[in-house]
């Protein structure tokens, strides 16, 4: 909880914003842009703002929306809980993609559903992907721990290779 906390304070802290935190969610803007164009070429990213150029609508990633804060909450569950580094490792960077990766669908299905209904968009903002994207958290926790090795089999490789060492 104290780490989860120092993190959340961390990522609020202003050269961490600027350094960080805005980069990261111009390049989400950018990403987000850029695949809507494929199908849309009206769209255009600028900084963290993504607008289209025929209705005028326009969004702004602003922090809460661009992931950081489920990361850090994976990342707290991932690092209080007892297993090898690697693992954890693995669980973050898997974690980074899904969580990213379902952000980057919120941000576009945002963007076109603020486009046909304002009262829809905010809902949606606020109670469904808001919901979904610390669920994707806790779901990829959930996912990583299923696939955790057991002790027994973490103890079983370490005598198949304390055997292969005496056999040669």
């Amino acid at each position: 909880m104290l780490a989860q906390a120092g993190l959340f304070g961390l990522e609020m802290l202003q050269p961490v914003q600027q350094q960080l935190i805005l980069p990261w969610t111009a390049l989400l803007a950018d990403l987000s842009g850029w695949f809507m164009s494929l199908f849309d070429s009206q769209v255009l990213a600028s900084g963290k703002v993504i607008r289209h150029s025929s209705t005028g609508f326009a969004v702004s990633i602003e922090p809460g929306c661009n992931g950081v804060e489920a990361m850090i909450v994976l990342l707290a569950a991932i690092g209080a809980f007892p297993a090898p580094w690697l693992y954890k490792l693995k669980g973050l960077l898997w974690g980074f993609v899904a969580i990213q990766g379902l952000n980057l669908l919120r941000i576009m299905s945002l963007f076109y559903l603020g486009q046909w209904s304002r009262e829809l968009f905010d809902w949606a903002h606020l109670y469904i992907w808001q919901a979904l994207i610390m669920l994707d958290a806790l779901v990829v926790f959930l996912i990583w721990i299923r696939y955790l090795p057991t002790e027994d089999s973490r103890l079983d490789s370490t005598k198949d290779s304390d055997l292969k060492e005496q056999a040669a």
